[in-house]
C-alpha cells in the first residue's frame, strides 16, 4: 500500500491505543493463571494478535470481547496439577520479535515441544545469549538463525545468566517462564540493563498475577559495573479477575511529535505520566528540543514553539529514535542521538533506514559510528519514503509531512497494523490528509 500525504499541521485530541508492550505481558500472564481473567484492552493490532495465536496453539482459549478479552488458561493436568499445554503445537509469532523472545522460554517452561515460525526478517533476528541459558536448563533448540526454529524438553529452574547489553527481551522471557518452573529462579544480568523500563513493565505484570520479584543490584566481583539479580521463586500465576491495559506512549509519541512540529496544540488523553513505560522519556525529549509540555490528569498536551537541537542517548529509548530524529530534522542546528547500535536489530536496521527516510525527504543527515547526527532545516522537501516493513519508519515518515514543502509518499505503509492499525485513522482524525492506494 501507498500512503500519499499532503503537507499539512495537525492538532485537536486524540485517544492513546492500548499499550502492545504491557498487553504481551498481562495475556501472556493470564494465559498461564490458575482461573479467568477479564482484559481491558481496548485495541489490538498484527503483534498482539500473534502473542494471542501462539497462545492460543498451546491450548488457551482468548475470547475477543467489546472491552478486550476474556482468557481462559492452559488447562492443567488432572494426575501431575500442572499446565499441559499441547506437545507439538505450531507457534507463529509473525513478525513480533516480543511474541517469539517471550514465548521461547515459556514453551520451554511448559515442555511444549513447540515448533515456531514467522516472518524471514524476525528469524534472523539474535536469539543466541536467551537461547545459550535455555539449553543450559535442560532443553534443545534447533534451527536457530532462520524459521522453523524447534524445542524439546523442560526447562529446570536454577540461575540463568545474562548480558545487560543485547535484548532486555531476554531477561523479561525467562522471568515471565520463572513461576512456571518447580523451584527458585534466579536472573543474574552482567551490566547495565538496556531498556531497563521494559523489564520494570514484566515486573509489573508479574506482581499483578500475584507473582512476587526480588531485585538485588550490586557491583561485581571482577568489574566495576553493576549487577542486577532477580529471583522468582515458582509460585505461579493467580488472576486477579480482571485488569486492564494501560495507554501505549510509544504510539503516543508520533503524535506528541506531531504537536511540537505543528502550528497549534495537541493533545493525547489516556496515558498516564506515572507509567513506568520507558517511551515516557518522549516529553522529556521534546522540552528540551525546546517544545512546551502541559501535563493534565491522564492527558498530555503540546504547544508548538522554537526547537533546536540537543543530544540524548537513546540506550532505553532505543524505539524513540525515528520520529525524534523527524523533531531534529526540523529543528535548528545540530542534534546528535547517540548509543543506537541496537537498532540495527530491530524490524529493520532502523539507524540505516531512518537515516534513508530523512534523506529521501531532503533532511540533512548522517550516520558516526554507533550515533546519528542531524543538522535541522526550516522544511523538509518531501518526497517518496520506503517503509521497509518497518511500522515505525512509516508512521515517523507520516509525521515528518507536517514540516514538508510538497506530497510525502510512503511504499509499503500497511507497515503500520503491526502496532497501529488504526494510525492514518487518527492521523485524518487531527486534520492530516492521507490517500491510500493499493500499489501496483
Amino acid at each position: 500500500m501507498i500512503a500519499t500525504i499532503e503537507p499539512r499541521a495537525l492538532a485537536g485530541e486524540v485517544r492513546a491505543i492500548s499499550s502492545k508492550s504491557v498487553a504481551h505481558r498481562l495475556i501472556i500472564a493470564a494465559a498461564l493463571a490458575n482461573g479467568q481473567t477479564e482484559l481491558d484492552c481496548a485495541t489490538t493490532c498484527d503483534d498482539i494478535d500473534a502473542t494471542v495465536r501462539c497462545l492460543t496453539a498451546l491450548g488457551a482459549r482468548i475470547v475477543r470481547t467489546d472491552a478486550g478479552y476474556r482468557i481462559f488458561p492452559i488447562p492443567k493436568s488432572r494426575e501431575k496439577g500442572i499446565l499441559a499445554a499441547l506437545k507439538g503445537a505450531v507457534l507463529d509469532c509473525g513478525e513480533s520479535g516480543s511474541t517469539l523472545r517471550f514465548m521461547l522460554p515459556v514453551a520451554c517452561a511448559l515442555g511444549a515441544d513447540a515448533a515456531f515460525t514467522g516472518s524471514e526478517r524476525l528469524g534472523q533476528r539474535p536469539l543466541g545469549e536467551l537461547a545459550a541459558e535455555i539449553v543450559a536448563a535442560g532443553c534443545d533448540i534447533t534451527g536457530l538463525g532462520a524459521f522453523p526454529l524447534a524445542t524439546s524438553g523442560r526447562m529446570r529452574p536454577g540461575r540463568f545468566i545474562l548480558p545487560g547489553d543485547v535484548s532486555s527481551q531476554y531477561i523479561s522471557g525467562i522471568l515471565l517462564a520463572a513461576p512456571l518452573l518447580p523451584g527458585p529462579v534466579e536472573i543474574l544480568v552482567r551490566g547495565r540493563i538496556e531498556s531497563q523500563p521494559y523489564v520494570s513493565l514484566t515486573v509489573r505484570a508479574l506482581e499483578a498475577f500475584g507473582v512476587s520479584v526480588r531485585t538485588r543490584t550490586f557491583v561485581g566481583a571482577t568489574a566495576e559495573e553493576p549487577q542486577t539479580l532477580f529471583i522468582v521463586e515458582g509460585e505461579g500465576y493467580r488472576t486477579p479477575g480482571s485488569l486492564a491495559v494501560e495507554g501505549d506512549w510509544s504510539n503516543a509519541a508520533f503524535w506528541l511529535c506531531a504537536g511540537a512540529l505543528g502550528t497549534a496544540p495537541l493533545t493525547v488523553t489516556g496515558i498516564s505520566p506515572q507509567s513506568v513505560q520507558g517511551d515516557r522519556a518522549v516529553t522529556a525529549a521534546l522540552v528540551l528540543f525546546g517544545a512546551k509540555i502541559m501535563r493534565g490528569s491522564g492527558s498530555i498536551t503540546v504547544r508548538p514553539d522554537r526547537l533546536r537541537g540537543i543530544r540524548l542517548s537513546a540506550k532505553d529509548i532505543p524505539d524513540l529514535v525515528p520520529v525524534i530524529s523527524v523533531v531534529a530534522a526540523c529543528a535548528e542546528g545540530e542534534t546528535v542521538i547517540e548509543d543506537c547500535a541496537r537498532l540495527r536489530m530491530k524490524e529493520s536496521d532502523r539507524l540505516a533506514t531512518t537515516t534513508e527516510m530523512l534523506r529521501a525527504l531532503g533532511a540533512d543527515v548522517h550516520i558516526e559510528g554507533e550515533s546519528l547526527v542531524i543538522a535541522g532545516r526550516p522544511a523538509l522537501t518531501g518526497g517518496t519514503v520506503r517503509a521497509h516493513n518497518d511500522h515505525r519508519i512509516a508512521m515517523s515518515a507520516a509525521v515528518a509531512a507536517i514540516r514538508a514543502q510538497g506530497p510525502v509518499a510512503i511504499e509499503g505503509a500497511e507497515a503500520v497494523a503491526k502496532s497501529y492499525p488504526a494510525f492514518f485513522e487518527h492521523y485524518r482524525a487531527l486534520g492530516g490528509s492521507v490517500i491510500c492506494k493499493e500499489a501496483i
